[in-house]
């Protein structure tokens, strides 16, 4: 649970009723973050680290920073299933400094080092929620993507038919995109205060949106 209350990271298994194994009596988990105050009138998950490698047994699974620095996912049979896969974790056991998972008040899940160098962090690996605080766009210099992609239904987190990316012709639009190929929806171009396929939507109306495009 983070600091002051606002989320949790744990194991589930999704309400919508589709999240079961090919034995009707297992069901999946995964391990996801969700409010834990009672702003949602139901468990919601904002993010899921194993959306497409749901485990059987959250008993017998285990979430864990690993002897490299990295968090790991493994299921009830020892197997890894999910890792947040950093080259250059390292760890205590080799020289480094020690390696810790945090769960921040913004819905942000962050593994660091305890000097506080971040090494990995949920925001910068959406799923299909858009957090207070995240971005969305490209890495010009890594070609890096921060999309979100829709679940494939409600008991089912793997990703879905629909993503909600920046435009990657390179102008400012977001796009909703079907089958990861056709086009059904897009915001039109940024004009400094808003989108113009999106004209009702005014500055610091209930939030503030930033549109960022520099050379990174």
């Amino acid at each position: 649970v983070s600091r002051g209350g606002n989320f949790e990271l744990g194991f589930f298994s999704p309400a919508g009723g589709g999240g079961t194994t090919t034995s009707s009596s297992r069901s999946n988990y995964y391990v996801g973050i969700w409010y834990s105050k009672k702003v949602v009138s139901q468990r919601t998950p904002v993010w899921v680290a194993n959306r497409a490698a749901p485990v059987a047994d959250p008993a017998s699974s285990r979430l864990a920073v690993a002897a490299d620095g990295n968090l790991v996912l493994t299921n009830e049979a020892g197997k890894l299933v999910w890792s947040s896969n950093v080259s250059s974790a390292g760890s205590s056991s080799n020289g480094g400094a020690a390696v810790v998972a945090v769960i921040l008040d913004t819905g942000n899940l962050v593994l660091r080092r305890e000097s506080g160098e971040v090494l990995w962090q949920s925001v910068e690996h959406p799923t299909d929620t858009w957090l207070p605080g995240a971005r969305l766009g490209v890495n010009k210099i890594t070609g890096d993507v921060l999309a979100l992609v829709s679940w494939k239904n409600a008991g089912d987190p793997a990703p879905g038919m629909f993503t909600l990316r920046i435009d990657p012709n390179g102008s400012s639009q977001y796009l909703t995109i079907w089958n990861r190929t056709v086009t059904s929806w897009s915001s039109g171009e940024w004009n400094g205060d808003v989108y113009a396929g999106v004209p009702e939507m005014t500055s610091h109306y209930k939030y503030d949106f930033q549109f960022v495009n520099d050379t990174n």
